[in-house]
């Protein structure tokens, strides 16, 4: 079976700001985006989610109760049971850990002005949850982005239609710069289905979270992919063979933070990594 190539016209290795630069800045933000933009990560990854008006809501958990502070409305809700207008009250910023310039400077590795007195930590108060349109906008095409899908639902599912009608909607902008991924093989088929110019991929890991018999990858399967992301754990010798050299899908294993581990995989054929800290891996 043929596969669309894996974003072909950007240079290798393909590194992924995870969730944005979610080291430096709270997850899933425009601020995290900016900042992996900033410090010279050529890609991010981010997940999005359907909301119960429709747009597409950039966010990892079902809830905002991980990123949300107590005492903000619809914090515990499903996203999917929130507006949009709801959605966007919420401030995902204002709990991240504060951090002074001169700690930036420092993972940043820029030289700080002599005698300068530390100023006060910024914080990321007053970050909110974006639409995923609105990144799409602002980062393609000059970085590349790859797009989790999260659901697990496996028929009627809303959330593929709504992110291939935005991909073709948006056109020339995104095509090439885009990539769309997911846990459920059959949100990606569905999603090939309707947009088959963009490449796809499935993600797994041995967590308790994923059913068993995807753990190994077989959602690639169902899936009819172009591209794997398992957890960098699981990627071996064997399963380079099997994926890339075998069946042609190239591997972008996650989440890799550990610089020497980032270098012995892609040493060994992988084509790209995510990662929390691309600061580190520059």
């Amino acid at each position: 079976m043929s596969r669309l190539p894996l974003l072909p016209d950007r240079p290798r290795p393909l590194i992924f700001a995870h969730r944005g630069c979610s080291s430096l800045a709270p997850e899933n933000t425009m601020a995290a985006f900016r900042m992996a933009r900033e410090i010279g990560a050529p890609g991010i990854e981010l997940d999005i989610h359907i909301c119960r008006s429709g747009e597409l809501v950039v966010a990892h958990d079902d809830t905002f109760q991980r990123t949300v502070p107590e005492g903000q409305n619809g914090r515990g809700k499903p996203i999917e049971e929130l507006d949009f207008e709801e959605i966007r009250e919420l401030d995902v910023g204002i709990a991240f850990g504060r951090q002074s310039d001169v700690q930036k400077t420092r993972e940043l590795r820029i030289p700080a002005p002599a005698l300068t007195p530390a100023p006060e930590p910024p914080g990321f108060a007053g970050e909110h949850p974006p639409l995923l349109e609105q990144v799409l906008e602002e980062f393609c095409p000059g970085m590349y982005i790859d797009i989790e899908l999260k659901t697990r639902k496996t028929a009627h599912d809303p959330l593929p239609a709504r992110a291939a009608d935005l991909l073709r909607r948006l056109g020339d902008r995104v095509l090439g710069s885009v990539t769309v991924s997911s846990f459920n093989p059959y949100s990606i088929l569905a999603f090939k289905k309707l947009c088959p110019r963009v490449p796809t991929a499935i993600i797994w890991s041995a967590g308790k979270g994923v059913p068993l018999l995807l753990r190994r990858g077989l959602g690639r399967i169902i899936a009819r992919c172009d591209y794997l992301k398992p957890v960098h754990s699981q990627v071996t010798g064997f399963s380079r063979f099997r994926f890339s050299t075998l069946e042609g899908r190239p591997l972008v294993p996650w989440t890799v933070d550990d610089p020497q581990l980032a270098r012995r995989l892609l040493a060994e054929g992988c084509a790209g990594i995510i990662s929390n800290r691309p600061q580190d891996l520059l």
